[in-house]
């Protein structure tokens, strides 16, 4: 028998409601080795996924959503979903613009409602899909409408402690309607959870004995509708399940009925309580014990290592995780230990991302000083600020995606006070398979919209380290760098200048475009990484064209001394950006030589544009964008254009298979 038979049968979840509970173990375990075979060779998120096969077969089991609705929080356990919603072909090319990505996406199939890559945010889009539903005449009710829409919520990796969540339940509660709330609780964030919260789960996981629990449960379930049903599975499965109905549960106080822990690999008990949650007409949360990383011994035993591990191989008793280059994580993680070690007023924090940002050797080192506060950057921020009240220096470790969820904070409690809270934006730019959902295109814009911000980009390590110490220092206000999720470069090997504030650093001493007597075509102005791909796009040029090549390191305030000394003698400008074009680098170089009344005919901005772009692999993605070595070779060549008078020609910009025509980004 093909070891995928039962899973390559699936066209869409209807058909599994035909299988026994023999098959459906079966297929649990097909389910497993695909996604197992599939991540050891591309990467992607394993343990997430693992730990949630029985709990989505049961689900799509119990629930019809072709027509109820299923959101996801966190999205990043979806693959079973996918992969029972017809998507078996697509997970050979997971994470690529050829297959499935691994987040939910409604461009990939109607069972996706949302494109999901934050946490907190399945509840609150519930509750609106809930009253839309209810408004329209849609909604489930066990009497007038039995066969309408009902909704659940599936919330994993300790999402449900961000402050978004807590707001949703606040809502949900209200609801006089079916909705379900599904805690997938498996002890796990991305690493170790964190705070109170969690705390309480961990002693609802370890308690076997509650106060009275078989009277308390009688109580609940006589205003609960088809709660003798409930009950008789309670008498049915005897003292083993005694824990399974818990009145004065936690969520509770948010309105909420509440049933668990329950097992959430034993596929019978979860079908019945299923459906019997199915029945109910008012909120609900059903708590699922699962465990991370289930059925592959070594994510079961390290969870956060295999929770979106590169590919790997397993060796015997061994796995070996494909290594890959030196990283800016790992630089910054270096950095960071170095700081904390020559300024004890450095301190450091996360949002549940330690291993991700390079923090853990900090928390481990600095245990006093480096904090990390789970998913809720809102709070990890305005944390940050106190902290900066009190003379301390802190640092906050975070994907540039990520601090778009403390915008409110950055402005209120940060930038108005005048407080000097030091950003690392990890992460920054194109993340390859990740997509859409995980780009840092926009921190510059929200960023540098707040008075008296300094902003930062790296190119190296060196530059990392560089930039870090700057901010260090800095006590005047917030100050952020960002960073790609990519190897460092040893392009640029030599010693690496402090910074100074907004001051750019010329990458080719012997050709400045300053120097009347060297002359130059075209500078090109590349803030962060760029740098090294236009570096070499450069050097394909040499015969053609004389460059001058700056690592601008900042975008607020940019070097308007160099800016004026280029375009005063007529130099064209290429800026090169891995971040939107819309309020990025290229944009504050246009504003400056503009408030400087001098010509911005023959400054072209290369950079992300305004569509979205998909997974792929970050390569790929660059090339799209057109700001890899060849794109940026094109952006020189057309600036020198423009500079003679020449028609502007138009630009191919590939993505996922399709061509759009689009003008230069330019200014005229």
């Amino acid at each position: 028998m093909n070891q995928h038979s039962l899973l390559e049968s699936i066209k869409t979840p209807a058909d599994i409601r035909s299988f026994s509970i023999d098959e459906l173990t079966d297929l649990a375990s097909q389910i497993r080795a695909a996604i197992c075979s599939q991540v050891s060779r591309t990467g992607g998120h394993l343990a997430p996924n693992l730990g949630v096969v029985e709990l989505t077969i049961a689900l799509h089991y119990v629930f019809d959503f072709s027509k109820d609705r299923l959101l996801f929080d966190v999205g990043h356990q979806c693959y079973p979903h996918k992969l029972l919603t017809g998507r078996f072909d697509k997970l050979a090319n997971l994470r690529t613009s050829k297959g499935m990505s691994g987040f939910p996406e409604p461009r990939e199939s109607e069972y996706d409602q949302f494109s999901v890559g934050h946490a907190g945010t399945a509840i609150s889009t519930a509750v609106g899909m809930a009253r839309g539903d209810t408004i329209s005449g849609q909604a489930f009710d066990p009497k007038d409408n039995p066969t309408g829409r009902r909704v659940v919520s599936l919330i994993g990796d300790a999402s449900i402690v961000n402050g978004v969540s807590m707001e949703g339940l606040n809502n949900a509660g209200t609801l006089n309607r079916q909705f379900l709330v599904v805690l997938n609780d498996n002890g796990m964030s991305i690493s170790s959870p964190q705070g109170a919260v969690a705390q309480y789960f961990d002693r609802l996981r370890l308690s076997h004995i509650y106060s009275d629990l078989k009277k308390s449960a009688k109580r609940v379930l006589k205003h609960v509708p088809g709660g003798n049903l409930v009950e008789e599975a309670y008498h049915r499965m005897g003292e083993a399940t005694k824990h399974m109905i818990n009145e004065g549960a936690w969520f509770e106080n948010f309105g909420l009925l509440t049933v668990g822990p329950i097992d959430g690999h034993d596929l019978p008990e979860l079908i019945e309580f299923l459906s019997e949650a199915r029945e109910f007409d008012r909120p609900m949360v059903l708590h699922v014990k699962t465990v991370k990383g289930k059925g592959f011994e070594f994510s079961e035993h390290d969870a956060t290592t295999f929770h979106s591990p590169k590919p790997f191989r397993v060796d015997g008793c061994r796995v070996e995780v494909e290594s890959g280059s030196r990283s800016f994580t790992a630089a910054f993680s270096d950095a960071m230990a170095d700081i904390m070690q020559r300024d004890e007023k450095v301190v450091a924090c996360t949002a549940a991302m330690p291993d991700g940002t390079g923090l853990t050797r900090v928390l481990n080192e600095f245990p006093d000083r480096t904090w990390d506060t789970g998913i809720c950057e809102s709070h990890a921020l305005d944390m940050m600020a106190g902290l900066a009240k009190t003379g301390m220096r802190p640092f906050f470790a975070v994907y540039s995606t990520f601090v778009q969820r403390a915008f409110d904070q950055a402005f209120q409690e940060v930038a108005l006070q005048g407080l000097a809270v030091r950003l690392c934006l990890d992460r920054a730019g194109l993340v390859g398979g990740d997509g859409a959902v995980h780009h840092g295109f926009c921190d510059v814009s929200i960023l540098r919209a707040l008075p008296d911000a300094v902003l930062l980009a790296a190119i190296d390590e060196p530059s990392l380290q560089a930039s870090l110490e700057f901010m260090r220092t800095w006590d005047a206000s917030l100050s952020a760098v960002r960073y790609p999720r990519d190897s460092v470069s040893e392009r640029f090997a030599d010693e690496c200048p402090p910074f100074e504030l907004g001051k750019a650093r010329c990458l080719t001493p012997n050709l400045t475009g300053l120097d009347d007597n060297k002359p130059v075509d075209v500078a090109v102005l590349c803030y962060g990484t760029p740098a090294i791909h236009a570096d070499l796009a450069i050097a394909t040029l040499a015969d053609e064209y004389r460059v001058a090549l700056y690592d601008a390191r900042f975008v607020k305030p940019v070097d308007t001394a160099l800016i004026r000394a280029l375009l005063s003698r007529k130099t064209p400008i290429v800026t090169v950006e891995d971040h939107s074009l819309v309020g990025g680098f290229g944009t504050a170089v246009l504003e400056a030589a503009q408030e400087m009344s001098l010509d911005t005919s023959c400054i072209l901005r290369a950079g992300l544009p305004d569509n979205w772009i998909y997974q792929d692999s970050r390569t790929d993605q660059l090339h799209m964008a057109g700001i890899d070595a060849a794109g940026i070779a094109r952006s020189i060549r057309l600036v020198t254009s423009l500079s003679d008078g020449k028609p502007m020609p138009k630009i191919e910009i590939t993505h996922a298979g399709k061509k759009a025509s689009a003008t230069a980004h330019h200014d005229r």
